[in-house]
């Protein structure tokens, strides 16, 4: 995993470079950077959706919640089993391969009567989604020459947070004005779109070297790869549990309206950005700081909203304070495995990303529990304790980062 310098004089390179690229090859990008947004985008569409799917799939917030955690679980599989699975095969046969499952698995969403059906939908979608990034987070060194790697790899992670913007914020909106068939209609058409660009830009792709399964275990054979992974894991179920229910917390506790929602989460996740960029201009300060003031800030907004939510102003506050700290976390953990097994890129990011959706999945489901049991206002508050039990791992470590 490489991520880009600041450096002025790599910055003239990486111009210079641009410059000099082919077309083709800068629409190959952009294609891979269009499915990255339909896979998010479909990844978190639940989360806006999760109050109509329940009401009218007569299930449970929490059961709703499954929706979120079962892709999440067969994504954190099929990451590293497909990074090993797909062999020598060209790239653009792969990517071309999800790019058509998850066409599939939106299909079958948008036809779905029951919750049971939308469930086998989202499992075949969190297939496609563990393989795209297992092979496609890294494609970007396969499609523009050395210089712009750099760029053409941001150009292809921005589709996470375009695809945070459409799945929650506009997922609730259109959830409320054409319903759950109508939103995986959407997810159905910009998936097509996605296979279409691919098929159109993508290059051939081959490739002289399957990945051994040993190199999956690059970043758990060192100290700073294993604390890393499971500062990551804690962080993220906490921030899972509390995110995934945030739609039923913001209508039932703080009592905004389907479009009022629909602007607070797009706002949460455009402020996330924001987030992204800041840590690129705090590389003076450790990662192990940075990690731990990411992480403090996280579930210190978190807690303040699930416990002191007393006007519409404090809680949009708390929610920006939220989304800022968490658009900067994930490029934090990059940075620190990066720095923990810089030899291990390709087999420590399917480890990467089969660890985040394991996050992912496993903090929705806990905190689908919590809602259940405990009431949407006070599961917020005990996902928390994840929070608190990552920094208390970080603090322990005392290896240099």
């Amino acid at each position: 995993m490489s991520f880009p310098t600041t450096d002025c004089a790599d910055a003239d390179v990486s111009a210079a470079a641009d410059s000099a690229q082919p077309l083709n090859a800068w629409l190959a990008v952009f294609a891979v950077a269009i499915s990255a947004i339909v896979f998010c985008t479909t990844e978190f569409l639940p989360i806006g959706l999760l109050r109509y799917i329940s009401a009218g799939m007569n299930v449970s917030e929490g059961t709703a919640g499954l929706l979120v955690t079962a892709p999440g679980l067969l994504a954190a599989l099929a990451a590293p089993l497909l990074a090993i699975g797909v062999g020598r095969i060209d790239r653009r046969y792969v990517l071309l391969s999800l790019a058509a499952l998850l066409v599939v698995a939106n299909l079958l969403s948008m036809l779905a009567s029951s919750f049971a059906v939308l469930l086998i939908g989202r499992v075949l979608f969190g297939i496609g989604l563990g393989g795209f990034w297992a092979v496609g987070a890294g494609i970007g060194s396969r499609l523009v020459q050395e210089g712009s790697v750099a760029r053409a790899t941001s150009i292809i992670f921005a589709g996470v947070s375009i695809g945070m913007l459409l799945g929650g914020s506009a997922g609730a909106l259109i959830g409320e004005m054409f319903g759950v068939t109508g939103a995986f209609a959407l997810a159905l058409g910009l998936s097509v779109l996605s296979f279409v660009a691919q098929a159109l830009w993508l290059p051939k792709l081959p490739v002289e070297r399957a990945m051994p399964a040993r190199d999956l275990l690059g970043i758990v054979l060192t100290g700073n790869g294993r604390v890393g992974l499971l500062v990551m894991f804690l962080a993220l179920c906490g921030q899972f549990a509390a995110y995934t229910y945030v739609t039923p917390f913001l209508a039932q506790q703080a009592h905004f309206d389907a479009a009022s929602i629909s602007a607070i989460l797009f706002a949460y996740t455009l402020v996330g950005l924001g987030g992204n960029f800041i840590v690129g201009g705090l590389q003076r300060f450790s990662v192990k700081t940075l990690l731990a003031a990411t992480i403090g800030l996280l579930f210190g907004a978190l807690g303040m909203l699930a416990w002191w939510a007393t006007s519409p102003a404090w809680v949009l506050l708390l929610m920006a304070v939220w989304g800022l700290a968490y658009g900067a976390l994930p490029l934090v953990l990059q940075i620190w495995m990066a720095k923990a097994a810089p030899d291990a890129q390709e087999g420590g990011m399917a480890l990467f990303v089969a660890n985040f959706q394991i996050s992912i999945a496993l903090g929705s489901l806990g905190g689908g529990l919590l809602v259940d049991g405990l009431g949407v206002s006070q599961a917020l508050g005990y996902c928390v304790v994840a929070g608190i039990a990552a920094l208390l791992v970080l603090a322990v470590s005392t290896r240099k980062t």
